[in-house]
């Protein structure tokens, strides 16, 4: 993926995903809606969701930064610290529990913070991006599964990920007017 498509997608995305929240009411943005993956007594609202978009955009980005400066495990997925190799179980467990404390921790964020740390997160993938050289982009992070495993890969799946989160909350009944719905 080029350069210019990915500063496009991204900000395609973002200006997307703004403009669908700021069309939501109070109500809709803290009505529970989708059951945690990690503690089934958790529920995320929409606002989680979007907060959430800010934790791996940042992940994605310390990734990169890893790779870039010769980390033999840049991505600390598919092995732990000491090389031992992970099971699919293992990494969705950590995975999800990550992302359940960061959820907990903004869980009670009002709209504009959550905004402000998914722009602070968004500026940090576009100023890596504005680092790095065309042949980086197409350089290959060891371990990552997002897009084609490529630097310029992972940075443009953020765009993607704000879709299949907005996906996710309006299949949850966020646009309904009969109240929550929890699954």
């Amino acid at each position: 993926m080029k350069r210019i498509e990915i500063e496009s997608k991204l900000n395609e995305s973002r200006n997307w995903i703004l403009a669908e929240y700021t069309k939501l009411s109070d109500e809709q943005l803290h009505r529970p809606l989708t059951e945690s993956e990690h503690d089934p007594h958790n529920v995320w609202n929409a606002l989680d969701h979007l907060g959430h978009l800010a934790l791996v955009e940042r992940n994605f980005v310390g990734m990169i930064r890893r790779h870039l400066s010769g980390h033999e495990n840049p991505v600390g997925l598919l092995a732990d610290d000491e090389g031992a190799p992970r099971t699919r179980e293992q990494i969705m467990a950590s995975v999800h529990a990550m992302t359940d404390r960061y959820q907990r921790d903004h869980h009670s964020d009002p709209f504009s913070k959550v905004v402000a740390l998914t722009a602070d997160a968004r500026s940090e993938s576009l100023k890596l991006l504005s680092e790095l050289w065309d042949e980086q982009l197409d350089q290959h992070l060891e371990g990552a599964p997002w897009a084609d495993g490529t630097l310029g890969g992972v940075i443009g799946t953020n765009a993607e990920h704000a879709r299949l989160h907005w996906k996710w909350v309006t299949e949850a009944g966020l646009l309904q007017d009969d109240g929550p719905s929890v699954e």
